[in-house]
């Protein structure tokens, strides 16, 4: 059995119940094992083992009290992962679903990721099963409020630093922050995702969304195509879907569909972005209002969606952006997606499709950039608000976008490169995987034992 194959048995008998966790490692693991063989040194320093272990792992309670006076109990997380390379650098997701396991899957995803954006980020996660869908403006403060009581213990400017997540915007990142200053009398760039007048970035709610569509900008182009005139399909209605949507507009594609936790739309004419930021941005509402609006569109609810399968991936498109979450593109969608003639697939979201997708994709020899590549154009920008914060000095929008169109075109470049150098040049799976990999290994190797 191969060093990989012991690491992850090993890991998936100390932690059974982590699936998400272990489906992440064996997706990395996968690709690595042409570079764990070209490099023995990686087995004797016990890399792997020391890659999915966490840094520390901190687990802690968030008692908060609700409008009607009754004190709610949630539980919460930071996992900073590994440091190799730079302070802990990751989002804090608040939703029901969110558990050790989760978290322990976002981090380690993490650590690749911002590995490959250039910048000297580590890799960490956290968040809390609170869900903010249906509270108050004051018990989110609340809540917020009581979270930072503790996390600001292990945070900071130069050893992990914080931003968004899956509910977790603006508005919280404010409560958050405002906290955290109260409680330790410092103003510093300790969160990322802030607003615009106290530190934030100009490009930073638009940068997962807009570098997703750089990443297949650039996959298409290496092989003499475009989006220019091409149908889209985008799931989720969040930042990143929005400005997924917004930037395909921009490059002459026609984005038709978009998804949210109740259901899907699909809109032949194109999707009416300025509807959907006004229902999701500022309604904070049900997609089923867009299609009450736009009697074009067809609204398909979750409760109608066909069995092991997810509607959106059956819209026949050109190219495909999974922009929601984790797992929402399984292996009987990316057959459907194939057979439509789907040639690019542009994974917005953290892991959205399963191995199964993964290895269909693969095989089919499309473009295909997985997250930790197409995804990283967030945690890019989040780093280039830490260094405007670090230098006082904030940047234009058009320099910000400058820079995130850069960064997208090293990590493609990065992972082709790589992935040609072991001799599957269209596979950026394990160009981008091994890129990323070694660059945290070799500065684990360098800095000894620890």
């Amino acid at each position: 059995m191969s060093y990989a194959s012991n690491v992850l048995n090993k890991l998936k008998e100390q932690y059974p119940s982590q699936t998400l966790f272990h489906q992440a490692v064996e997706e990395v693991f996968e690709s690595l094992e042409p570079a764990l063989q070209k490099d023995k040194r990686y087995e004797s320093y016990a890399i792997l083992e020391r890659l999915t272990i966490p840094d520390r792992e901190i687990h802690f309670r968030v008692s908060w009290v609700d409008d009607k006076g009754k004190i709610q109990t949630n539980r919460a997380y930071r996992i900073e992962f590994n440091s190799a390379i730079g302070p802990y650098k990751g989002g804090l997701r608040f939703h029901p679903s969110v558990n050790d396991g989760v978290i322990k899957f976002l981090g380690f995803e993490q650590i690749l990721k911002n590995s490959l954006t250039t910048l000297a980020m580590g890799g960490g996660k956290g968040g809390s099963d609170f869900d903010p869908k249906g509270k108050s403006e004051g018990e989110i403060m609340r809540f917020c409020q009581s979270f930072m009581n503790e996390l600001y213990r292990h945070i900071g400017a130069t050893t992990d630093v914080p931003a968004g997540d899956i509910g977790v915007g603006g508005r919280e990142i404010g409560y958050l922050f405002g906290q955290y200053r109260k409680l330790t009398n410092c103003f510093e760039g300790v969160l990322t995702g802030k607003a615009i007048p106290w530190g934030g970035s100009l490009v930073r709610t638009e940068a997962t969304g807009y570098g997703c569509v750089y990443f297949a900008q650039e996959m298409l182009k290496a092989r003499g195509e475009s989006l220019e005139g091409k149908i889209c399909s985008v799931s989720g209605a969040g930042n990143v879907a929005i400005y997924t949507i917004e930037k395909l507009y921009q490059l002459g594609a026609k984005p038709v569909t978009a998804s949210d936790s109740q259901g899907m739309i699909y809109d032949k004419d194109g999707i009416d972005l300025v509807l959907l930021k006004e229902i999701k941005e500022v309604r904070r509402t049900s997609l089923s209002e867009y299609a009450k609006e736009r009697p074009q569109a067809v609204y398909t609810p979750i409760s109608q969606y066909p069995k092991d399968s997810n509607p959106v991936w059956a819209v026949p498109c050109f190219a495909a952006f999974p922009s929601a979450t984790q797992n929402e593109l399984n292996g009987n969608d990316a057959k459907i997606l194939l057979a439509n003639g789907c040639k690019c697939v542009s994974e917005g979201a953290n892991m959205p499709s399963t191995i199964e997708a993964v290895h269909q994709f693969i095989n089919a020899k499309i473009c295909y950039g997985p997250g930790k590549a197409a995804n990283a154009g967030g945690v890019a920008v989040s780093g280039l608000e830490m260094a405007q914060n670090a230098s006082m000095n904030p940047w234009s929008f058009e320099v910000v976008d400058s820079h995130l169109h850069k960064i997208m075109e090293s990590i493609f470049a990065n992972s082709s490169e790589t992935a040609k150098e072991f001799g599957d040049p269209t596979n950026l799976v394990l160009g981008a995987n091994i890129a990323g990999f070694r660059k945290v290994a070799g500065a684990m190797i360098d800095q000894g034992v620890i």
